[in-house]
């Protein structure tokens, strides 16, 4: 059960930060196009490979890495809200922009992972 609440934390302090963050990038970006989900997941799937390389590298103990990928940052990642923006792009016939949306995301969120186990790896 305290695990539960823990995780509750976790994922709560998450979704505030990604508010945060999204109404900072949407603030700065003015064309309308959904920029503030792809730094969201691009930075939350960073922070999920460095603290997965943290794990492997025996500098984080499992309990916390469960509270900060799955609790956490699986509050602030949000991958629904990409796929509806994709749809809505799509939809609203800007198919060059969603297509650069969801593809631009796959592939700067993986490389971003990589990175973050790099980062954790060169840190250990």
């Amino acid at each position: 059960m305290m695990e539960l609440l823990v995780l509750s934390l976790g994922g709560g302090l998450g979704a505030i930060a990604r508010f945060l963050v999204d109404s900072a990038v949407h603030r700065c970006n003015g064309t309308g196009f959904p920029l503030g989900t792809i730094v969201i997941n691009a930075t939350g799937s960073f922070f999920v490979g460095l603290v997965t390389g943290m794990v492997s590298a025996g500098a984080l103990d499992t309990g916390a890495a469960r509270f900060l990928t799955m609790g956490v940052l699986g509050g602030y990642t949000t991958f629904s809200t990409a796929c509806v923006e994709t749809a809505r792009l799509f939809q609203g016939g800007k198919r060059r922009a969603a297509v650069l949306h969801a593809g631009g995301m796959a592939v700067l969120s993986v490389a971003c992972s990589f990175a973050g186990v790099a980062v954790a790896g060169a840190l250990h």
